[in-house]
């Protein structure tokens, strides 16, 4: 059985940070693609950043040079520290474990940016 287990959302003010986690079973982390996406209420969801198994990574142009995506293979997790946080950065945040044509989603985790 494959689960997505995200942690670390919260409330936090304007400028400060949050480290999220996504610890993933019941696949071979190391081959799969590892992501995060949000959605924010009556947006579409959005890919925030990405890590592959090759060791690349991407991040949406909003998000570059506050968030930085990392990954750890031996405890089979991907975190997404977020730094700099922006009242617009407010979202749901899920984590996706991808190797086509197999997909996965974690349940998500609340991010409220606000004062």
């Amino acid at each position: 059985q494959v689960q997505l287990v995200e942690s670390g959302g919260g409330l936090v003010q304007p400028g400060g940070s949050l480290r999220l986690s996504c610890a993933a079973s019941g696949i071979n982390f190391v081959i799969y693609t590892m992501a995060w996406y949000r959605q924010a209420p009556g947006k579409q969801r959005e890919l925030v950043a990405a890590s592959t198994s090759g060791g690349s990574t991407n991040y949406v142009d909003s998000v570059k040079g506050r968030f930085t995506i990392s990954r750890d293979n031996a405890k089979n997790t991907v975190y997404l520290q977020m730094n700099s946080l922006k009242p617009e950065d407010t979202a749901v945040y899920s984590c996706n474990a991808r190797f086509p044509p197999r997909n996965y989603w974690g349940q998500g985790t609340q991010v409220t940016v606000s004062s």
